[in-house]
């Protein structure tokens, strides 16, 4: 029998990350859509799937995408982008649709929200009710799973409680905390949207799933904190706080920016459980059951701890963010390209230069004036940016597409090359590279390069505005990262 073949989209964020490997295993032929393939290089099953670049609201690229597909996983969602968010997943919907009914694809499984019936919704769940319904009426089969809180290392949901739970002894909170939610595992969710392309072809339609635990999100903490192994958190509820004061209280303590913490804060607001488990008919729940909350807590925990994280909420892109490559061409006629660079030799190998450099961010900072590099974080966030707050997903291994504080990896060349691009708020295209070399004489040399493509005039204004601290930022990070490699 002929393997079948699954598109997977959004396959750089959390879960079509890790649905990738599971259709594999699965024995299903896998297609990875990205926007940004080059993102995808270091993933471990990149050599095992075709590669499609493609964008979601691009009907012509859609139709290639999904040429001889026989499922296709809808993963997209316009989680923290801003204004207009609703018009673009509206759009995107109705062209996957269209694209899929086109292509002949026998089936669409969506992951959407779980939402309650007869209640005003939040705009980011309307927004995914309202996607579920338009790729229900496209003349494909379609499986929409809702779901609401899911339970893994790496999902903003979870960092959201973990990071809450760990820092707050004591806290203040918001009245959405005594909202009864049914949340569930992301190998859970895995499982049924690996089984929902096996269902039958008159099956399309909505299905709720949901863990076997029923909690309040004060009860999520506080059975956190028991698992977790912590103090019992003392816990006082205050109506006053809004879903927009708590989605800022959410975006100071916790990692999760105050963009993507708005819309899980306002899903909270509601009661989400499950009014049915009709999936079991067709997709039989994992043996020996349905993780519950406590175990799924320790599963994400335990990979947390052996920074094993495989995805997290961070592996996508920000929203806004530039994905233009860096200009190879040395005289590159796109505009104004200005660059800081500097040179020295180290005394260091260069196999302990390199390891400091790509150890580079997260815990370990970058080796110059603190309180600027915390400064320019904390504006970041205030403007909607990443800021500092996403770290590393490993603390000594770096991959193409990682997040790291407020840049992503575009190139990595061992022992060679580290090329980062910013995706801070910023008026035109930034860059650093960290370069590891040798020079005649046998002798490591260590050369650094920031690179910034202004947009316009304010991003002109920016870079000379920001040039007389050169010297203090990078020249203070080219001193202090040779001083730790020849000192190593």
């Amino acid at each position: 029998m002929e393997q079948r073949l699954a598109l997977v989209t959004g396959v750089s964020g959390y879960i079509g990350g890790r649905l990738v490997p599971e259709l594999l295993a699965a024995g299903f032929r896998v297609r990875a859509m990205a926007r940004n393939p080059r993102r995808l290089r270091d993933r471990p099953w990149y050599g095992d799937v075709e590669i499609a670049e493609a964008d979601a609201g691009d009907a012509g690229q859609l139709r290639t995408a999904m040429d001889g597909v026989d499922i296709a996983y809808y993963l997209i969602h316009s989680l923290g982008t801003g204004h207009r968010f609703e018009s673009r997943d509206r759009h995107n919907a109705l062209t996957f649709g269209t694209a899929a009914r086109e292509a002949g694809v026998r089936r669409i499984v969506y992951l959407g929200g779980l939402y309650p019936e007869g209640e005003e919704l939040s705009p980011h769940l309307d927004s995914r009710r309202e996607v579920g319904e338009i790729l229900l009426a496209s003349g494909v089969p379609v499986a929409v799973l809702r779901a609401a809180v899911i339970l893994g290392s790496g999902s903003a949901s979870f960092e959201m409680l973990r990071h809450l739970t760990d820092r707050l002894p004591v806290m203040v909170t918001p009245r959405w905390l005594s909202t009864r939610i049914q949340p569930i595992a992301v190998r859970d969710v895995l499982h049924y949207l690996v089984g929902s392309a096996d269902l039958p072809a008159e099956v399309s339609r909505g299905f709720d799933i949901g863990g076997p635990d029923i909690l309040t999100y004060r009860g999520m903490m506080q059975r956190y904190a028991k698992v977790a192994r912590l103090n019992r958190r003392r816990i006082v509820t205050l109506p006053l706080l809004t879903p927009s004061l708590s989605s800022h209280w959410v975006g100071l303590v916790t990692p999760v920016p105050s963009s993507i913490a708005r819309p899980l804060v306002d899903s909270l607001v509601h009661e989400v459980i499950c009014k049915e488990h009709d999936i079991a008919k067709y997709v039989p729940d994992p043996e020996p059951g349905l993780i519950g909350f406590d175990r799924a807590v320790e599963l994400a925990l335990k990979r947390v701890r052996e920074f094993d994280v495989t995805t997290s909420w961070a592996s996508a892109s920000t929203p806004g963010a530039p994905s233009d490559p860096l200009p190879s061409d040395p005289d590159w006629s796109g505009g104004s390209l200005y660059v800081d660079e500097r040179e020295s030799v180290v005394r260091a190998t260069p196999e302990q230069l390199w390891t400091v450099i790509e150890g580079i961010g997260g815990g370990n900072g970058w080796y110059s004036w603190r309180l600027g590099w915390w400064a320019r974080g904390l504006l970041d966030r205030l403007f909607g940016g990443p800021g500092l707050r996403r770290g590393r997903r490993n603390p000594r291994d770096l991959s193409v597409g990682d997040p790291l504080d407020w840049w992503r990896v575009e190139e990595i060349e061992d022992l060679k090359l580290l090329r980062l691009q910013a995706e801070m708020r910023l008026p035109g295209l930034a860059w650093l590279e960290l370069i590891v070399d040798q020079d005649t004489a046998g002798n490591t040399v260590f050369r650094q390069r920031a690179l910034f493509h202004p947009h316009g005039l304010p991003g002109q204004l920016y870079w000379w505005a920001i040039k007389p601290f050169h010297g203090i930022v990078f020249g203070g990070m080219q001193r202090n990262i040779a001083h730790t490699a020849d000192t190593a």
